[in-house]
């Protein structure tokens, strides 16, 4: 979800709590999502696992929107509602490929691929909005996909004896863990198109009446899917209902408000480094909770992702701060 450009007025406003602690608060909330989403899945299919996530999200913005900002949402143009519509389909199929792929691959595979939406961003702002990448976001993207091919290695090598070995090309690209990888690379394929529409609405549309159109739309087209495959929609046991509940409460309302949040207090360029933590914290917490061990391989690549994402996003924070000037 896009958020809004800190105002120089927020800066001395007192708040109940530290924006440094706040955002690092943000950064557990969303990297507890794959947690609770693998949870939920134990009974529930990851398609209505992804439904109860954008529904309940969509529900939680209802009172604000057709509150203070109903006369907006009426106000939109046909040209914005195609957009988000388009945002919307984007959205449904990130939620859906990438929860699904935690069916297949490990929480570390899965949260570390679908973190390279920032790097998949600037490739598409450069063919469609004509942004040229400069040469940091090139290095960037070069270190990330080759973390993204260790990760994928790491599913099909194991060391032993102070040696790689490998399984055999067929394998390599048909295992269970590479449709999964593949799944979550999806997704970020999909978030990177969410958030390129969204940049676009977001010149013209508040935060919260883009979030509840968006997710509204989302919603739909995920709901309308899981009924035309017959897939249950109830019946589960209370603890899914829980475990759905807080999937869309903590990662998607608390961390993405406290993202927007803290922007109004800090600058870009550190809440963008901060927000590369979710996938150290999405492993960590599959670790204590779910017991997942990341291998060397998904580690070492992870490491390369996240060092990739952080120098594309210099390039792009660099050039914010050249713009505010």
């Amino acid at each position: 979800m896009a958020a809004q450009q800190p105002s120089h007025n927020n800066l001395s406003r007192k708040v109940p709590i530290g924006p440094q602690a706040a955002i690092f608060l943000g950064v557990l909330a969303i990297s507890t999502g794959s947690i609770f989403a693998r949870l939920a899945q134990q009974e529930a299919p990851s398609l209505v696992v992804s439904t109860y996530r954008m529904v309940l999200a969509t529900l939680f913005f209802f009172p604000w929107a057709i509150t203070k900002y109903r006369h907006v949402i009426l106000g939109y143009t046909k040209k914005q509602v195609l957009l988000i519509l388009l945002s919307g389909v984007f959205l449904a199929l990130h939620f859906a490929c990438w929860i699904t792929s935690l069916e297949y691959t490990t929480v570390a595979s899965s949260v570390v691929l679908v973190s390279t939406v920032p790097l998949w961003v600037a490739i598409i702002s450069a063919v469609f909005l004509k942004e040229k990448p400069g040469s940091l976001l090139m290095l960037g993207l070069f270190i990330a996909l080759i973390g993204g091919a260790v990760v994928g290695l790491g599913m099909s090598c194991f060391i032993m004896d102070g040696t790689i070995n490998c399984t055999g090309v067929s394998e390599f690209f048909h295992g269970r863990y590479y449709y999964g990888n593949l799944l979550a690379l999806a997704g970020a394929w999909a978030a990177s198109g969410y958030m390129v529409i969204g940049r676009k609405v977001r010149a013209t549309v508040d935060v919260i009446p883009y979030a509840f159109t968006v997710y509204g739309f989302s919603a739909i087209i995920l709901l309308v899917t899981s009924i035309v495959l017959g897939l249950n929609l109830t019946g589960y046991s209370n603890e899914t209902y829980l475990w759905l509940a807080a999937l869309a409460f903590f990662p998607q309302v608390i961390g993405h408000s406290t993202y927007n949040w803290a922007l109004g207090y800090l600058p870009v360029t550190y809440v963008a480094v901060v927000l590369l933590g979710e996938p150290i914290g999405a492993s960590i917490l599959a670790l204590i909770f779910l017991g997942e061990i990341p291998s060397f391989f998904e580690v070492f690549g992870g490491v390369l992702i996240l060092l990739g994402i952080y120098l594309a996003s210099l390039t792009q924070n660099t050039k914010d701060c050249k713009e505010s000037q």
